[in-house]
C-alpha cells in the first residue's frame, strides 16, 4: 500500500530542482518589490511550500494510465455522492474482530482506513501554511482547503481536463471531506508551531535596508526588465528607419530617464533600487560616463556587429578583425564581471570611473499612516 504512496513522492523531489528553478524569477521578484530583501527563512518556507504542493499534485496524478485513449472506469458513475461512505468501506473490507480489541491494530494496514488517513494527511501541510505563513484565519483556511480539494477532484474525474479520453479516477465527495479535515487540523497544528517559530510578520522588522548591500542577482534581474522594455522600442525605431536607433534609444532610457527619476529605469524600480552619484541625487555627467562606458564602449560593438549582420555584412572577410574585437571585449568584460562577483571589494569599472552605485529604495509609506511602511 505504502509503494503507491512513495512512487508519485519520488517523482515530486526528483521535478523539484526544475519547479524550483522556473519559481526562482517571480520568487525574487516579488520579494524585492514587495520587502526589498530577500530574507533566507522566508525563502526556506516558501520552497518547501513549492515542494509541498508537487507532492501533492503527484499524489493525486499517479501513476497515470498507459494511454491518454484509456478505457472507461468500471464503475457506473464517476462520482461518489455518499457522505460518509468510507465508514461503510472500513466494515466491508476490515478483518477486525470487534469483540477482540487486539485485532484492532489490523486497521492500521487496511487499505480503506489507510486511504482515509492519507487523504486527511494530504492537507495538513496545506493548513499549517495557510496559518503560519499566509496569516489566514480559521474561515479562509477552510475554504482554501475545500477549494484544493475539488481542485484535486476535478482534475481527476475530468481526466486532467480533457487529456485523457476517460476519467482514471472517480469524483468523491468523501475525499473533500477528508481532504478539508487535514487542512483544519493542520490550522490547529500550526498554533502549535507558530510559538515555536520566528514569526512571518515580524522578520523585517530590525532589517535597515539602507545597510543592504544590492546584489548583482538583483541588478541582473532589474537588467532582464530593462532590455525586455527596450529591445521592441530599439527595433520600432530602427523599423521606421531612425538615424542610430540602438544610440537613441539607450541615451533615452537610460540616461534622460534616470535623470529625471532619480537613478531608477523601469527595471530598477521593480526590484526597488536606484543609482546614486556622489550626491544625493545622480547627475547627468555621471549617467553618461557610466552608460557611455557600458552601453557605448561594451553594448555598441556587439550592436554595430549586430546592425553589420543584419545588412548582410556578417560573410565578409574584411569584418574578422571586427569579430575579434568583439570577442575580446565581451571575453574581457566577463573575466572582469566574475572577478566582481567573487571579491565584493572589485568595484565594476563603468562604475568606479562615474562614481556611482546602487542604493535599495525605501517602501512607500501609505498615505495617512505616518511612520508605517
Amino acid at each position: 500500500m505504502l509503494t503507491v504512496y512513495l512512487f508519485p513522492i519520488s517523482y515530486a523531489f526528483l521535478s523539484f530542482p526544475v519547479a524550483a528553478l522556473l519559481f526562482t524569477l517571480p520568487f525574487l521578484l516579488v520579494q524585492y518589490r514587495r520587502h526589498g530583501y530577500v530574507h533566507m527563512y522566508r525563502a526556506l518556507l516558501l520552497y518547501l511550500f513549492l515542494l509541498y504542493m508537487l507532492n501533492a499534485v503527484f499524489l493525486i496524478l499517479l501513476p497515470l494510465p498507459p494511454s491518454v485513449h484509456n478505457a472507461p472506469p468500471a464503475a457506473s458513475s464517476y462520482a461518489q455522492w455518499i457522505p460518509f461512505h468510507f465508514v461503510l468501506d472500513v466494515l466491508k473490507e476490515t478483518g477486525v474482530d470487534w469483540e477482540r480489541p487486539p485485532t484492532y491494530l489490523r486497521l492500521l494496514k487496511e487499505r480503506a482506513v489507510l486511504q482515509v488517513v492519507f487523504n486527511v494527511l494530504l492537507t495538513v501541510p496545506f493548513g499549517m501554511f495557510l496559518r503560519y505563513y499566509f496569516r489566514t484565519g480559521w474561515l479562509p483556511c477552510l475554504l482554501l482547503t475545500l477549494g484544493l480539494s475539488l481542485f484535486f477532484e476535478t482534475t481527476q474525474v475530468t481526466g486532467i481536463y480533457g487529456i485523457y479520453d476517460y476519467p482514471y479516477r472517480l469524483f468523491d465527495v468523501d475525499d473533500a471531506m477528508t481532504n478539508t479535515a487535514g487542512g483544519l487540523l493542520g490550522f490547529v497544528a500550526a498554533e502549535w508551531l507558530s510559538k515555536r517559530l520566528p514569526r512571518i510578520d515580524k522578520l523585517d522588522e530590525r532589517v535597515d535596508l539602507a545597510t543592504k548591500r544590492v546584489s548583482y542577482t538583483r541588478r541582473g534581474l532589474a537588467f532582464l526588465i530593462d532590455w525586455i522594455v527596450l529591445n521592441p522600442l530599439v527595433a520600432a525605431l530602427a523599423v521606421l528607419r531612425v538615424p542610430l536607433p540602438y544610440a537613441i534609444a539607450v541615451a533615452a532610457y537610460f540616461v534622460v530617464l534616470p535623470y529625471f527619476a532619480n537613478g531608477q529605469t523601469l527595471g530598477k524600480w521593480f526590484v526597488r533600487i536606484r543609482l546614486r552619484g556622489k550626491g544625493s541625487r545622480v547627475r547627468l555627467r555621471e549617467l553618461l560616463v557610466r552608460y557611455g562606458l557600458l552601453y557605448g564602449v561594451i553594448g555598441g560593438v556587439n550592436a554595430l556587429m549586430v546592425g553589420l549582420a543584419a545588412r548582410g555584412a556578417g560573410s565578409s572577410i574584411a569584418i574578422l578583425p571586427l569579430l575579434l574585437a568583439v570577442f575580446a571585449v565581451n571575453a574581457a568584460f566577463a573575466i572582469h564581471l566574475v572577478m566582481c562577483l567573487f571579491n565584493r571589494k572589485r568595484v565594476l569599472f563603468y562604475e568606479r570611473r562615474s562614481g556611482t552605485g546602487h542604493v535599495i529604495t525605501p517602501k512607500a509609506r501609505k498615505a495617512g499612516r505616518p511612520g508605517v511602511d
